[in-house]
């Protein structure tokens, strides 16, 4: 069952049902020099794509192992990625440094 599962998701990848498929790409990229009002509303229509979007979590993920530098995927801006990324490597460089010298320090 679970080669049958693989097999699928090979002929039919993750983005093909993605919800952003039906909008402009320019909605999820800036344009160069784009004002900022404008490109925090074009991020926050965006997002509400990502919302209702059947695949957001495996677009995040993509996303995130990538890592994509620009745009919106998985509902989160190229920043907040980057926020997301160092929480990670901050809290896996945690669980490497041994209990004791955590509670010493």
């Amino acid at each position: 069952m679970a080669a049958q599962r693989l097999d699928q998701r090979e002929d039919n990848p993750w983005h093909t049902g993605a919800a952003c498929r039906r909008d402009e790409a320019g909605l999820f990229f800036a344009p160069s020099k784009e004002p900022t009002a404008a490109r925090l509303s074009r991020e926050e229509h965006a997002k509400q794509v990502c919302a209702r979007c059947p695949v957001l979590l495996e677009c995040r993920e993509h996303a995130l192992a990538q890592p994509e530098p620009y745009g919106v995927w998985g509902g989160l801006t190229a920043a907040e990625r980057r926020v997301v990324l160092a929480r990670r490597r901050r809290r896996e460089a945690e669980l490497r440094i041994p209990a004791a010298r955590r509670i010493a320090g």
